[in-house]
């Protein structure tokens, strides 16, 4: 089950779980749109995986499985891998 992380971990830009710019690599690090596109071209930066259209969970499914709470920032920022 994915996370659904609630932010970009470059900028903290929150995420909804029906966000439709959130990205995420394999790994379920989770970005912003922009982040991915303009900053990162489109490989994460922990993995170097690529980054693609995370997926919306159907509200009904929210409801049992919930999206993550937990916040993860990269305080120096995000740099290209």
């Amino acid at each position: 089950m994915l996370d659904l992380r609630p932010n970009c971990e470059c900028c903290d830009r929150d995420l909804p779980p029906n966000a439709s710019d959130a990205m995420m690599c394999t790994f379920e690090c989770t970005f912003c749109a922009e982040c991915a596109d303009s900053r990162l071209q489109g490989i994460c930066p922990n993995c170097r995986g690529n980054l693609v259209a995370r997926p919306i969970r159907p509200v009904a499914m929210l409801v049992k499985y919930p999206a993550s709470a937990q916040r993860i920032v990269k305080p120096e920022g995000c740099q290209p891998a």
